[in-house]
């Protein structure tokens, strides 16, 4: 129950925040989004959401993740070529892609990289992506499957 309050707390001051108007429906999809490592689509929220609220459109999920979106509340994910995916973690973070099952992880980690200076871009960011198995699907009997464009692959 605490923590149903705090998430409601939490929604309203988002709300609140970002200038939205306050309804059950937006303060729903807020409540499901807090704390969520699960990275869903919009789809996905609003199967969750649309079981309380039945009445509820696609497009209101869709706003409301485009005005958290836009004032850096959430992170919207294209790791998913069939569909954008939402992380509520606004830290610096990557994240693993499961190639069988599409589960995705964040990975909390600082990595050292170096870019050549002779490419002459200035860094204000980064955030990579790692492909492999998890551990529900890494022991199934499947064929090997690649990552279309997604760099280095190494056999199962």
């Amino acid at each position: 129950m605490m923590k149903q309050t705090q998430a409601k707390t939490k929604a309203k001051d988002i709300c609140k925040e970002l200038g939205l108007k306050l309804t059950p429906q937006r303060m729903a999809i807020l409540a499901y989004l807090d704390g969520n490592t699960a990275h869903p689509s919009a789809e996905d929220i609003y199967g969750a959401v649309s079981r309380r609220f039945p009445g509820m459109s696609l497009a209101t999920v869709y706003n409301t993740l485009a005005s958290l979106r836009d004032k850096g509340k959430l992170l919207e994910l294209t790791i998913d070529p069939a569909k954008k995916r939402y992380d509520p973690d606004t830290r610096p973070h990557h994240h693993l892609i499961c190639l069988d099952c599409s589960r995705v992880s964040d990975i909390d980690h600082v990595f050292d990289l170096d870019v050549p200076d002779s490419l002459g871009y200035e860094i204000t960011g980064n955030h990579i992506e790692f492909y492999g198995y998890c551990p529900q699907c890494k022991d199934k009997d499947t064929a090997p499957r690649l990552a279309p464009g997604r760099g280095h692959t190494k056999e199962r």
